[in-house]
Protein backbone atom coordinates (compact mmCIF):
# COMPACT_ATOMS: atom_id res chain seq x y z
CA UNK A 1 0.00 0.00 0.00
CA UNK A 2 1.50 3.36 -0.88
CA UNK A 3 0.79 6.31 1.51
CA UNK A 4 1.22 9.71 0.38
CA UNK A 5 1.17 12.75 3.26
CA UNK A 6 0.79 16.04 1.56
CA UNK A 7 2.27 18.48 4.24
CA UNK A 8 3.70 21.91 4.91
CA UNK A 9 6.58 22.93 7.39
CA UNK A 10 4.56 25.92 8.23
CA UNK A 11 1.84 24.30 9.08
CA UNK A 12 0.96 23.28 12.78
CA UNK A 13 -1.87 20.78 12.04
CA UNK A 14 1.08 18.58 9.92
CA UNK A 15 2.80 17.92 13.19
CA UNK A 16 -0.21 17.18 15.04
CA UNK A 17 -1.25 14.94 12.35
CA UNK A 18 2.35 13.42 12.25
CA UNK A 19 2.17 12.52 15.49
CA UNK A 20 -0.80 10.99 15.53
CA UNK A 21 -0.38 8.85 11.95
CA UNK A 22 3.14 7.41 13.51
CA UNK A 23 1.34 6.31 16.58
CA UNK A 24 -1.61 4.78 14.11
CA UNK A 25 1.44 3.55 12.22
CA UNK A 26 2.71 2.16 15.32
CA UNK A 27 -0.16 -0.40 15.86
CA UNK A 28 -0.43 -1.16 12.20
CA UNK A 29 -0.61 -4.89 11.81
CA UNK A 30 1.68 -4.55 8.15
CA UNK A 31 3.58 -1.74 8.93
CA UNK A 32 6.42 -2.89 6.92
CA UNK A 33 4.11 -3.16 3.95
CA UNK A 34 3.43 0.72 3.31
CA UNK A 35 5.35 2.67 0.96
CA UNK A 36 5.34 5.91 2.51
CA UNK A 37 6.03 9.36 0.40
CA UNK A 38 5.86 12.52 2.33
CA UNK A 39 4.77 15.45 -0.73
CA UNK A 40 5.24 18.64 -0.58
CA UNK A 41 2.72 21.49 -0.56
CA UNK A 42 3.67 25.01 -0.01
CA UNK A 43 1.15 27.28 2.07
CA UNK A 44 2.94 29.94 1.02
CA UNK A 45 4.53 29.72 -2.18
CA UNK A 46 4.64 33.74 -2.75
CA UNK A 47 6.75 34.28 0.46
CA UNK A 48 10.14 35.33 0.56
CA UNK A 49 13.21 34.11 2.75
CA UNK A 50 13.22 37.08 5.16
CA UNK A 51 10.69 35.99 8.42
CA UNK A 52 7.51 38.57 8.93
CA UNK A 53 4.80 38.65 11.27
CA UNK A 54 3.96 35.89 13.21
CA UNK A 55 1.72 32.43 12.78
CA UNK A 56 -0.30 34.02 15.69
CA UNK A 57 -0.29 37.74 13.97
CA UNK A 58 -1.53 35.99 10.76
CA UNK A 59 -4.35 34.50 12.39
CA UNK A 60 -4.81 37.62 13.75
CA UNK A 61 -5.79 39.28 10.26
CA UNK A 62 -7.41 35.74 9.43
CA UNK A 63 -9.65 35.51 12.22
CA UNK A 64 -10.08 38.40 13.72
CA UNK A 65 -11.37 37.99 17.77
CA UNK A 66 -11.79 34.26 17.01
CA UNK A 67 -8.04 33.96 16.93
CA UNK A 68 -7.17 33.53 19.98
CA UNK A 69 -9.35 30.55 20.44
CA UNK A 70 -7.68 29.36 17.54
CA UNK A 71 -4.22 29.58 18.77
CA UNK A 72 -5.63 28.08 22.36
CA UNK A 73 -7.27 25.17 20.53
CA UNK A 74 -3.99 24.41 18.43
CA UNK A 75 -1.56 24.52 20.85
CA UNK A 76 -3.90 22.66 23.01
CA UNK A 77 -4.22 19.56 20.33
CA UNK A 78 -0.47 19.85 20.21
CA UNK A 79 -0.02 19.54 23.73
CA UNK A 80 -1.90 16.45 23.99
CA UNK A 81 0.71 15.14 21.50
CA UNK A 82 3.31 16.14 23.34
CA UNK A 83 4.36 18.96 20.94
CA UNK A 84 4.89 22.79 22.05
CA UNK A 85 3.75 24.69 19.23
CA UNK A 86 4.55 28.33 19.27
CA UNK A 87 2.37 30.09 17.07
CA UNK A 88 3.65 33.85 18.65
CA UNK A 89 7.00 32.68 17.69
CA UNK A 90 7.26 31.16 14.47
CA UNK A 91 7.24 33.60 11.54
CA UNK A 92 5.80 31.89 8.03
CA UNK A 93 8.62 31.95 5.34
CA UNK A 94 9.07 29.91 1.91
CA UNK A 95 9.20 26.87 2.57
CA UNK A 96 10.33 25.77 -0.88
CA UNK A 97 14.09 24.88 0.03
CA UNK A 98 12.91 22.59 2.69
CA UNK A 99 10.26 20.64 0.54
CA UNK A 100 14.02 19.91 -1.66
CA UNK A 101 15.32 19.25 1.24
CA UNK A 102 13.09 16.66 2.26
CA UNK A 103 13.68 14.98 -1.10
CA UNK A 104 17.23 14.78 -0.76
CA UNK A 105 16.10 13.23 2.45
CA UNK A 106 13.80 10.94 1.01
CA UNK A 107 16.74 9.66 -1.05
CA UNK A 108 18.93 8.96 1.59
CA UNK A 109 15.93 7.05 4.02
CA UNK A 110 15.73 9.71 6.33
CA UNK A 111 12.50 11.30 4.76
CA UNK A 112 10.46 11.24 8.91
CA UNK A 113 13.28 11.95 10.28
CA UNK A 114 13.75 15.54 8.00
CA UNK A 115 10.29 16.29 8.66
CA UNK A 116 10.40 15.92 12.32
CA UNK A 117 13.54 18.32 12.63
CA UNK A 118 11.94 21.17 10.07
CA UNK A 119 8.58 20.76 11.82
CA UNK A 120 10.40 21.21 15.29
CA UNK A 121 12.04 23.90 14.07
CA UNK A 122 9.61 26.05 12.87
CA UNK A 123 6.81 25.15 15.89
CA UNK A 124 8.64 24.99 18.73
CA UNK A 125 11.81 26.66 18.50
CA UNK A 126 10.83 29.49 15.94
CA UNK A 127 13.76 28.84 13.66
CA UNK A 128 13.82 30.28 10.04
CA UNK A 129 13.21 27.18 7.60
CA UNK A 130 14.33 29.49 4.98
CA UNK A 131 17.43 29.66 5.94
CA UNK A 132 20.34 27.58 4.25
CA UNK A 133 22.68 27.50 7.56
CA UNK A 134 19.70 26.22 9.75
CA UNK A 135 18.51 23.79 6.88
CA UNK A 136 22.47 22.40 6.53
CA UNK A 137 22.55 22.15 10.28
CA UNK A 138 18.71 20.13 10.30
CA UNK A 139 20.27 18.55 7.62
CA UNK A 140 23.35 17.25 9.47
CA UNK A 141 20.55 16.17 12.54
CA UNK A 142 18.93 14.36 9.96
CA UNK A 143 22.33 12.43 9.08
CA UNK A 144 22.14 13.77 5.16
CA UNK A 145 26.03 14.43 4.16
CA UNK A 146 26.90 17.50 4.67
CA UNK A 147 28.81 18.80 1.46
CA UNK A 148 26.07 16.94 -0.15
CA UNK A 149 23.30 19.40 1.60
CA UNK A 150 25.39 22.41 1.05
CA UNK A 151 25.01 21.28 -2.66
CA UNK A 152 21.29 20.79 -3.29
CA UNK A 153 20.67 24.05 -0.80
CA UNK A 154 23.09 26.29 -3.80
CA UNK A 155 22.25 25.03 -6.49
CA UNK A 156 18.49 23.72 -7.77
CA UNK A 157 18.36 20.13 -7.04
CA UNK A 158 14.85 18.43 -6.78
CA UNK A 159 13.45 21.74 -7.71
CA UNK A 160 11.19 20.06 -10.16
CA UNK A 161 10.16 17.53 -7.80
CA UNK A 162 8.64 19.77 -5.39
CA UNK A 163 6.89 21.36 -8.57
CA UNK A 164 5.62 18.19 -9.22
CA UNK A 165 4.39 17.62 -5.62
CA UNK A 166 2.33 20.86 -6.34
CA UNK A 167 0.86 19.68 -10.01
CA UNK A 168 0.11 15.77 -8.45
CA UNK A 169 -1.74 17.41 -5.45
CA UNK A 170 -4.00 19.24 -7.45
CA UNK A 171 -4.53 16.12 -9.60
CA UNK A 172 -5.34 14.35 -6.75
CA UNK A 173 -8.03 17.31 -5.97
CA UNK A 174 -5.51 17.98 -2.58
CA UNK A 175 -6.98 21.46 -1.40
CA UNK A 176 -5.48 21.42 2.37
CA UNK A 177 -2.87 19.97 4.59
CA UNK A 178 -2.40 17.45 5.59
CA UNK A 179 -3.79 15.24 3.56
CA UNK A 180 -3.65 11.68 2.53
CA UNK A 181 -3.78 9.35 -0.38
CA UNK A 182 -3.54 6.03 -0.07
CA UNK A 183 -3.31 4.08 -3.52
CA UNK A 184 -3.99 6.89 -5.33
CA UNK A 185 -8.22 7.23 -3.98
CA UNK A 186 -9.35 10.39 -3.00
CA UNK A 187 -7.65 12.89 -0.27
CA UNK A 188 -8.96 12.40 3.24
CA UNK A 189 -7.96 14.62 6.20
CA UNK A 190 -4.48 13.89 8.10
CA UNK A 191 -5.94 15.41 11.35
CA UNK A 192 -8.10 12.41 11.87
CA UNK A 193 -8.34 10.68 15.69
CA UNK A 194 -5.99 7.94 15.47
CA UNK A 195 -8.28 5.39 16.18
CA UNK A 196 -9.67 6.68 12.95
CA UNK A 197 -6.52 6.62 11.25
CA UNK A 198 -5.86 3.00 11.88
CA UNK A 199 -8.66 2.10 10.59
CA UNK A 200 -8.40 3.58 7.22
CA UNK A 201 -5.11 2.05 7.40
Amino acid sequence: MKLEIYADVLCPWCYIGKRRLAAALAQHADRDSLEIVWRGYELAPEAGRTPGPTAAEAMAGWFGEQAPARIAQIQSLGAAEGLELNLRLSRPVSTFDAHRLSKLAADRDRADRMMELLLHAYHTEGLNVADPRVLRRLGGEAGLDGDETRAVLAGDDYADQVRADRRRAAEHGVTGVPSLVIDGRPPVSGIQPIADLLRLL
